[in-house]
């Protein structure tokens, strides 16, 4: 997964958040979901893993104030479902609360108001996670990219960070690949297929879609992106999924009703097309994120640490936790 900075500024959101009992934390972590998490799909077996997931904060060389922590979690999709098991929050952590992030990305937020010198602040939660697997649909003869482009979706048509859609290589590229398929399905298949068949799959640098397209290669991120990008070039809404240490992509299609429903695939690895075999926990959705504390949008909302100048204080040594503990 991509790695971004930590963030200087302090999220003033955090000075509303109620101080939460156990009972109530909770509660506010089951209630706190994705909008999508109704839609339908196509599910098939089911595998649960546990997952832990928070941040550990120590003082060292001096005192820390104000410091505020934020971690994505583990959310309600229609192929996942996720439970609170336990939760392990020190004293010296004051506040906790849950909140999503641009209706995709479930975030645990942490409010730790001073550590002395040589104290840690721990706030992890473990999580039972339940992934089904996801079969194509029997018939995909009626499946239709959309005409009415609903609002929410039109963020997943336009270009993101580093899945440069828009660009005229990438548009060319896709058009000439789906010009005489018919059906809009196979039109998605037929990109899908011709960036497994001629971008290598390497475990390099992540670079972007572009360079992948010129060059032939790219890491996980490259491949799925420079496909979902030559999806949106076409029209399709697409986007990224990501996983532990990798990722996978969605494409929308809408069928003979005008209900649409995502389509998972998985460029990088073995081949699964409208379908994921697998069990891999979903981190979090998307690719194209505005957070308050960052000029230019994001493909991924990591984790962040800020904190208050303190005079003769320390800096913080910060831990962030995201570890898959097994079934």
């Amino acid at each position: 997964m991509p790695r971004l900075p930590l963030a200087l500024p302090i999220q003033s959101l955090f000075l509303l958040l109620p101080l939460l009992c156990p009972g109530s934390l909770w509660a506010q972590f089951d209630n706190v979901q994705p909008e999508e998490a109704k839609s339908e799909a196509v599910l098939g077996t089911s595998k649960t893993v546990k997952y832990q997931v928070g941040v550990k904060i120590q003082a060292v060389g001096g005192p820390c104030a104000g410091l505020m922590a934020t971690i994505p979690v583990p959310a309600d999709w229609p192929e996942q479902t996720v439970r609170l098991a336990d939760e392990q929050i020190t004293p010296e952590v004051q506040r906790v609360a849950y909140r999503m992030v641009e209706g995709t990305v479930k975030e645990m937020m942490i409010s730790v108001p001073r550590l002395n010198a040589g104290e840690t602040a721990v706030a992890l939660i473990t999580v039972e996670v339940e992934r089904r697997s996801a079969s194509p649909p029997a018939d995909t003869s009626g499946l239709k990219i959309p005409k009415r482009m609903p609002l929410a979706l039109r963020r997943y048509l336009g270009a993101s960070p580093y899945i440069e859609s828009r660009h005229g290589e990438i548009r060319s590229q896709a058009t000439k690949l789906t010009r005489d398929v018919e059906g809009d399905w196979k039109k998605v298949e037929t990109l899908y297929d011709w960036v497994r068949d001629n971008v290598t799959f390497t475990s390099t640098k992540p670079t972007n879609a572009i360079t992948a397209l010129r060059t032939k290669t790219g890491d996980f991120e490259d491949v799925t992106g420079l496909f979902v990008g030559m999806c949106r070039a076409i029209d399709v809404p697409a986007r990224m999924v990501w996983i532990p240490n990798s990722a996978y992509a969605e494409f929308y299609l809408e069928d003979e009703e005008g209900e649409g429903h995502w389509y998972p695939c998985r460029v990088a690895g073995a081949r699964a097309f409208g379908e994921m075999p697998d069990h891999p926990p979903i981190i979090q959705k998307g690719d194209n994120f505005r957070l308050p504390d960052r000029k230019d949008p994001v493909r991924f909302v990591n984790e962040k640490l800020s904190g208050k100048a303190v005079r003769g204080g320390g800096k913080p040594k910060v831990e962030f936790v995201r570890e898959v503990l097994g079934g």
